[in-house]
């Protein structure tokens, strides 16, 4: 029997700021971090990155050279974390890339999602083999391609008795009801933006990354009109499955709806786009009806004390408690669930999303680009 399962987790989220990197031994149980690794990514390749998430036309050589440098990006990331963890390349299974959203469209003809950050160069990079291109298989099979973590946040967080949601909140928040005695399945979707328009805003009236802490938003006033337009988006009514993603939630939409109304204050704008994050997040499910006892709360947003406080005052009879609590890092969750993806797909497994996506069938997501040509794995 081996001692170790060791996979890696890579992941760039919405708000384009750095890549997670973590070592998962998953013959743990639970699953062991065994190291994380954060590496920032450029000024100029975000720059390229949000270029392409804006839809804005750019050349195919743009697109081409962007995918490539985010992918030795995404090698250079997982390097640096196997030196924190003193691993060498043979000692992990396989790597689990998510690789960069630049565009997803779930709806329309031709659905489809687009995640950039080349597996060929990673593998090539690392001398590991790697698992990739999560989403598109669960589109074909007629799911949302998103979100795909729920099904981790359940193999995870579940089972300990308890009436419990997983709440993701990184550019966009999604939200998982785990399976319960009350629930035969589990349910997970997109609830509309987390951090995304919050970090839009402040970048581009202060040059800052983000609200450290809520501190900005929660010095100013809440503008109640604006609020109300914003919660009227078509998109926060719709039922689920459904995701979204910066191709809605952006500062263009934003603008759409301030300029129709008398200025606000910077400040005020700041504090709103909080109101509306938390106001979405709990309006997007009954938690009294579903029993939930406690949220769990992961991502970026779990670092923000004023969304966490907004989020207990809309949600009076529910614990609002950070991942940490629960054994497990909010900023490492996500990369952990790709890592594990990575393992069902490296072993033939298929997960079924049906509940949370909308898929027609179980399927194996991602493909296995081999760093070298090698038999059939086997774990034990």
């Amino acid at each position: 029997m081996s001692a170790h399962e060791y996979f890696i987790g890579l992941l760039s989220g919405t708000s384009v700021d750095g890549i997670d990197a973590v070592v998962v031994d998953f013959a743990a149980n639970p699953p062991r971090l065994i190291a994380t690794h954060s590496e920032p990514i450029p000024d100029d390749l975000r720059s390229h990155i949000l270029q392409l998430c804006s839809g804005q036309a750019v050349s195919l050589v743009t697109f081409g050279e962007t995918d490539v440098a985010l992918g030795r990006l995404f090698a250079q990331a997982a390097n640096s974390l196997l030196s924190k963890a003193g691993l060498a390349a043979e000692d992990i299974l396989a790597i689990g890339s998510h690789g960069q959203t630049v565009m997803h469209h779930p709806q329309g003809q031709y659905p489809f999602t687009l995640q950039i950050g080349d597996p060929n160069t990673i593998a090539c990079l690392t001398g590991i083999s790697t698992v990739a291109d999560f989403r598109r298989k669960d589109m074909a099979a007629g799911g949302q391609g998103a979100p795909l973590a729920p099904l981790f946040h359940q193999d995870y967080f579940g089972s300990t008795g308890k009436d419990r949601a997983v709440l993701n909140i990184g550019g966009i928040a999604n939200i998982t009801l785990l399976v319960s005695p009350r629930r035969e399945k589990t349910l997970g979707f997109d609830t509309g933006p987390g951090n995304v328009l919050m970090d839009s805003w402040i970048k581009a009236r202060r040059g800052l990354a983000y609200d450290h802490d809520g501190q900005w938003a929660a010095s100013g006033e809440v503008n109640r009109t604006l609020l109300d337009i914003l919660m009227a988006e078509p998109y926060l009514q719709r039922p689920a499955p459904k995701s979204t993603g910066r191709e809605l939630f952006n500062l263009d939409w934003l603008h759409s709806h301030l300029q129709n109304l008398p200025p606000i204050a910077e400040v005020d704008v700041q504090a709103t786009l909080l109101a509306l994050s938390a106001r979405s997040i709990a309006e997007s499910v009954d938690w009294k009806a579903n029993g939930i006892e406690e949220v769990i709360v992961c991502g970026g947003g779990a670092h923000n004390g004023a969304l966490m406080r907004a989020l207990q005052v809309h949600m009076p009879e529910t614990k609002v408690l950070s991942s940490a609590t629960a054994g497990l890092a909010p900023d490492w969750v996500e990369g952990v669930a790709f890592a594990w993806m990575a393992r069902k797909a490296w072993l033939g497994e298929a997960i079924a999303t049906g509940s949370v996506t909308g898929a027609g069938r179980p399927c194996i997501l991602g493909g296995i680009y081999e760093h070298e040509p090698q038999d059939s794995p086997t774990l034990h």
